[in-house]
């Protein structure tokens, strides 16, 4: 039986009974030998990172990752005005490979308080909006809030509530975000986190006042959705991600306006010892350990 298996890999025009059996070196057909717009066809339904991986293949395959009907179809709806709002370039020809690579990076805008970039693999939109981007009560007083720089945040900078007796954190967003389902998060710790021979630190000794009364956070869009949560803040010296709530964006075009909050107002007492990162906003099926991953 192998010896009969054996001849489909020989190279030979007929058998010894004149039978033809058509195999042949000059038959052989090669990747290189397929045409690009049928590799750019296939590999338009693989993800991102997977069409780039086929491209090292070979000519052929880098020419068909370059086609423009491939990235199209992964990039959001909303591109157009994505180009304009973060990269501030208009809608001139551009290779649409181009135009995802740069969106997957991360680009500022609003004066360099707010971040957009493209999750990879997916290409759907993450939103970060730092401290400086947000309406806290007391933060011109030094008694209360400072920031203070750290490598811990995307902003390079973060807010630190030293005490007050009122806690309130406001922020809005205006943004065309593309149709689909999102998170939103607040990324706190307790204590300051710090440098030290090498090592990082975090003083917990000012944080008082998160184990009496519980932060009530909000979230509502201009389409109708709205979320909240309660819980005790009691997570020392690590960042936490506090997921307030979901919402779905069903008109792709539309200006989507978020509002979101933060609240500790119970003047019994006074709260102390808080970093205030940013506010995420991320596509809802992103995993817990993939937000880490990307922070």
């Amino acid at each position: 039986m192998g010896a009969g298996f054996s001849v489909l890999g020989e190279s030979r025009e007929s058998s010894g009974n004149g039978i033809n059996f058509g195999y042949s070196k000059k038959a052989k057909t090669v990747l290189d030998d397929l045409p690009e717009n049928c590799i750019s066809t296939i590999i338009k339904y693989l993800n991102p990172p997977e069409i780039c991986k086929l491209a090292l293949l070979n000519r052929a395959f880098h020419g068909a990752s370059l086609a423009d009907f491939v990235w199209e179809s992964k990039l959001p709806s909303n591109y157009n005005f994505l180009l304009e709002k973060l990269l501030l370039q208009s809608q001139t020809y551009v290779p649409k490979k181009h135009i995802y690579s740069k969106l997957c990076q991360p680009n500022r805008f609003d004066g360099g308080t707010k971040e957009a970039w493209l999750e990879k693999s997916s290409g759907k939109l993450c939103l970060s909006i730092s401290s400086k981007a947000l309406r806290i009560t007391g933060i011109d007083d030094r008694r209360y809030w400072n920031y203070i720089p750290t490598q811990e945040s995307r902003f390079e900078t973060v807010a630190y509530l030293q005490q007050i007796w009122w806690v309130e954190v406001i922020g809005e967003l205006e943004l065309v975000l593309g149709e689909g389902s999102y998170s939103l998060y607040f990324r706190l710790q307790l204590g300051k986190g710090s440098t030290r021979f090498g090592r990082r630190v975090c003083n917990v000794d000012q944080v008082h006042g998160w184990d009496i009364k519980p932060a009530r956070f909000n979230l509502s869009t201009s389409n109708g959705h709205k979320a909240s949560l309660e819980c005790y803040l009691n997570n020392y010296g690590k960042w936490v991600h506090y997921h307030v709530g979901d919402f779905q964006v069903e008109n792709p075009n539309m200006i989507i306006k978020i509002n979101f909050s933060m609240l500790q107002i119970d003047c019994t007492h006074t709260k102390g010892g808080l970093s205030l990162d940013s506010v995420f906003i991320y596509p809802t099926q992103i995993s817990n350990k993939e937000i880490l991953e990307l922070n």
